[in-house]
């Protein structure tokens, strides 16, 4: 069911907020990135398969948790977009927006009549009819989220045009795809990237537009935070994941070891 978007009223009140890509199919994850306080979730369609109802449970979990639900879909295709929002997703996350056309379809796509063309359902987002629909349209205007991805070069170049499309709540980076668009690949601290990333956050700034910035390196939090970023991805789960399991593998296995000099 629609909920208030908290991602959206934390942006418009100039209050920092933290979220994680989800790439793992189940509704607990989602739980457990809500209970360890961070104020969104971006779960992720484009990458990773996940089914219909899998989905819908993860956006439950999210509602129960408290945070506000992003669904990247993997293409801007309205239909897909369409059956992510139905299912009670907070935004849409469209990747590889390079013009301003298709900024514009993805925001008809995630709104109603008069700002769109999104498909009437009385499902799940509005209460099964519990509540007057007619006044859910115009709730969900307000509260839904189109969030393009900017991650190729001719991305980069038309930024301005992308991000002054009416209707636009959030920009997110995409260094990873962008370092292969200049021919980089995984090179997401080369300078090229690093100027595609600036052009594109000045051209977020310009038109009024929050910018997402995805942090690297902690070094890279502060250099964000001068140029007036508020908002931050930080990661996706997998990769913390990993990476805790391994660390706590290895403190354990170190002082099995040291243990077994010991003796």
């Amino acid at each position: 069911m629609l909920k208030e978007n908290r991602l959206k009223r934390k942006l418009g009140g100039g209050h920092l907020v933290f979220g994680l890509f989800c790439s793992i199919p189940s509704p607990v994850v989602v739980e457990m990135i809500g209970c360890a306080d961070y104020d969104f979730v971006i779960i992720d369609t484009e990458h990773v398969l996940v089914n219909p109802e899998t989905l819908e449970h993860m956006i439950r979990a999210a509602e129960a948790a408290g945070i506000t639900a992003l669904v990247r879909v993997s293409e801007l295709n309205p239909k897909e977009i369409l059956r992510a929002l139905d299912g009670g997703a907070g935004g849409i996350v469209v990747p590889s927006v390079e013009n301003k056309e298709q900024a514009e379809l993805a925001v008809r796509a995630c709104r109603y009549y008069p700002y769109g063309t999104r498909s009437l359902n009385g499902g799940r987002p509005g209460a099964f009819g519990k509540h007057d629909l007619a006044a859910y349209i115009e709730r969900a205007n307000e509260e839904i989220m189109v969030v393009p991805m900017i991650e190729s070069r001719e991305g980069v170049e038309r930024a301005d045009e992308i991000l002054s499309v009416p209707g636009i709540d959030l920009v997110l980076e995409g260094a990873a795809d962008l370092s292969q668009s200049y021919g980089v690949p995984w090179q997401m601290r080369s300078p090229l990237v690093r100027e595609g990333l600036l052009q594109a956050h000045a051209a977020a700034k310009r038109n009024g537009v929050p910018y997402c910035a995805i942090p690297r390196a902690a070094e890279d939090i502060g250099d964000w935070r001068e140029r007036g970023v508020r908002a931050f991805v930080l990661g996706d789960e997998r990769g913390i994941s990993f990476r805790a399991l391994r660390g706590h593998l290895h403190t354990f296995s170190e002082l099995a070891r040291k243990g077994n000099n010991n003796e």
